[in-house]
């Protein structure tokens, strides 16, 4: 018998009730916040959140093509409020701008434009050639394996199982990674069956999005956040949408980083399905302080 607490539709089911938000009139929301183990919260719970509340103001004919957001103040473990600002209804484009409150403090602001379906050029860059899935562990399966190696803030919540699962294609030790070239691919999936609402697969990527993204930065130069020698935090996150997918398939997300200056570094992400097709760009530059 699964236990309630591991079963992989109740996971899922509590993802998915997470990105659905209270209405409280006038365009604005009220979302829950899950606590990962992180000082803050999770940048990516929010920029899905964000994303359903503009959603809920557009038709579901015009599906959403880019987010761009900044993160303006740490959100902390409870509730957030969104307000969407109508900005722009078009003949084939509508404009949405939302902020995230806590506490009468903005927290994080986004700003995304949906699209009717329209037909038009089609090309994509390749999918790189790399390892799939199967046989790779999950992160979640690594930090367990570490046992008493892994620091005591990871501990309780970093062990706890998800319904998102990730799993490196490299093999770099989570604790001491050896500085290297080449950036970083993750696979990642639901682990159970979600609705089929679009919005909730969009949101859900929008949300994992987040995970692993800055730690492209990290790569070349052999950190890790676990190693407690960085300060890190995402400052933006900027997301464009471009073909159809599931989030409870496997995507690829294949993530580099083209520069680090100035205690900032800037990282670029592409998410392909399995077959191939490149379904989603990302950019996010975070603060990376190391710790003397």
């Amino acid at each position: 018998m699964t236990d309630s607490a591991t079963d992989p539709s109740r996971l899922v089911d509590a993802l998915a009730a997470l990105m659905r938000l209270a209405s409280l009139g006038d365009d604005r929301f009220r979302g829950q916040s899950e606590d990962l183990g992180s000082p803050a919260v999770f940048g990516g719970q929010v920029l899905g959140q964000a994303l359903v509340a503009a959603s809920q103001t557009v038709a579901p004919d015009r599906p959403v093509h880019s987010m761009h957001a900044y993160f303006l103040l740490p959100g902390e473990h409870a509730p957030i409020d969104y307000s969407v600002d109508r900005v722009r209804d078009g003949r084939s484009f509508t404009t949405r701008h939302v902020l995230a409150r806590q506490q009468d403090r903005i927290i994080f602001e986004m700003t995304a434009s949906f699209q009717t379906v329209d037909e038009g050029i089609d090309h994509q860059l390749a999918m790189p050639e790399t390892r799939g899935p199967e046989g790779l562990p999950s992160e979640l399966m690594q930090r367990i394996a570490l046992g008493d190696q892994l620091p005591e803030r990871w501990r309780l919540k970093g062990t706890v199982p998800h319904g998102i699962e990730y799993r490196r294609v490299e093999d770099d030790d989570m604790l001491a990674p050896v500085a290297r070239t080449g950036g970083s691919a993750i696979w990642m999936r639901a682990i159970a069956p979600l609705p089929d609402d679009p919005v909730v697969h969009r949101a859900l990527l929008a949300y994992a999005s987040d995970h692993g993204l800055l730690r492209g930065a990290m790569v070349p130069h052999g950190l890790t956040f676990m190693s407690g020698k960085v300060r890190a935090a995402s400052l933006d996150h900027a997301m464009w949408f471009h073909r159809p997918f599931r989030f409870d398939d496997w995507l690829l997300y294949v993530i580099d980083s083209p520069s680090a200056s100035g205690a900032r570094g800037l990282c670029r992400g592409s998410v392909f399905t399995r077959d191939g097709r490149l379904v989603a760009s990302t950019a996010q530059e975070g603060m990376v302080r190391v710790v003397a």
